[in-house]
């Protein structure tokens, strides 16, 4: 059997992608995006399997039934990981690889997928469970002058 250790630091080296090593099991990776300028993804290679996990927005402000509804509808069509919500009500993406089927291949899907997941669905959870606070920093920047730039999504919220 292929060593897994290698297998992915090989991977993440030659494709130039921001990591570092927690312990000689953990990789943290920061995966740049577009919505969500990063995603920080933690690989952990265990006894048995690889442990895939990716923060992706703290615990709603508001809604949070209808941002859980929402996820786990999202979770039905997901590759690889799914939608998870912590004990603090933080959300993330996890999910488990046996250690046999990783491969160049297989982390290049599993990579790809949590940044399409966490990039695309960041503007909608924001969204659902932030709303009231999007509005009040909108108010807050037009007040004082600021940028809306990186508001713009949002702007249907304010008219």
């Amino acid at each position: 059997m292929i060593d897994p250790k290698a297998i992915i630091e090989d991977f993440l080296e030659s494709h130039d992608l921001d990591f570092d090593r927690a312990n000689e099991n953990t990789f943290l990776i920061t995966l740049p995006g577009e919505k969500k300028l990063q995603t920080h993804v933690a690989l952990v290679i265990g006894d048995h399997s690889l442990s895939i996990n990716a923060f992706v927005i703290r615990k709603p402000d508001e809604n949070a039934e209808q941002v859980h509804e929402w996820l786990l509808h999202q979770n039905t069509s997901m590759y690889s990981v799914a939608f998870a919500v912590n004990e603090l009500g933080d959300i993330y993406l996890v999910g488990r690889l046996p250690l046999a089927a990783v491969s160049d291949v297989e982390i290049d899907r599993i990579l790809g997928a949590v940044l399409q997941y966490s990039d695309s669905s960041f503007n909608p959870l924001l969204e659902l469970g932030f709303s009231s606070a999007i509005r009040r920093e909108w108010a807050w920047r037009v007040s004082r002058g600021e940028s809306l730039a990186n508001l713009q999504a949002f702007e249907h919220l304010i008219k």
